[in-house]
């Protein structure tokens, strides 16, 4: 599923380039944080039933939308820096990168855990054993633990209840990916605009970019 993510780039990357010749870099990276975050929204959706196939499509784009962003964005940040200063931006550039990807990555980790927390309270609410669809399934589960070797009702409606738990955090989990890709498309539609609104790149003098 994930060598999706990674065989489209292998082609484009090359090309990029090209493209900067035509296309003014701005707009490029900024098209490509688009495609990346349309990639995300179709992943807002997501249900338990999610496989390979479904991720299959938004992985192409998102491959897409990585190759056309990392090249010109990096021509964005130091396309205009002298050939003097060109060791020390790219220092800098490489640090922020990387502090960037390590802050991005523990916030939208705890992302994860706070939605999937919020939805696994409010599923929880209505799994009471005051309704009849609750104690039905419970007694349903039972008896299929009690018919696959366990002979104790007691413990095979331990079983069913710890059961219906895992579903309940399965799904409030799946729920909390989703709100997470949908925070994540939010992030990259602005940092496109972001993008746009920075001045164009100029060739510092010597040539450098």
């Amino acid at each position: 599923m994930l060598a999706w993510t990674g065989l489209p780039q292998l082609i484009l990357i090359p090309l990029v380039p090209k493209l900067m010749q035509r296309i003014d870099a701005r707009y490029l990276a900024a098209f490509g944080l688009i495609l990346f975050a349309i990639s995300s929204f179709m992943n807002t959706t997501m249900s338990v039933d999610y496989s390979g196939d479904q991720f299959w499509i938004p992985n192409i784009i998102r491959a897409i939308g990585q190759a056309l962003t990392l090249a010109p964005l990096s021509n964005v940040s130091l396309g205009s820096v002298a050939p003097q200063d060109a060791p020390a931006a790219s220092g800098i550039s490489n640090m922020m990168r990387n502090l960037g990807g390590a802050i991005g990555t523990a916030v939208l980790a705890t992302i994860v855990t706070k939605r999937e927390q919020f939805h696994s309270n409010i599923i929880g609410q209505s799994v009471d054993l005051g309704r009849e669809e609750v104690r039905a399934r419970i007694a349903e589960m039972t008896n299929y633990f009690i018919a696959h070797g366990v002979p104790d009702p007691a413990a095979a409606q331990h079983q069913a209840i710890v059961a219906l738990g895992n579903t309940v955090k399965r799904q409030a989990l799946v729920m909390g990916f989703s709100d997470t890709f949908m925070v994540l498309g939010v992030v990259l539609l602005l940092s496109a605009a972001a993008i746009l609104l920075t001045r164009k790149v100029t060739a510092a003098r010597g040539g450098a970019h």
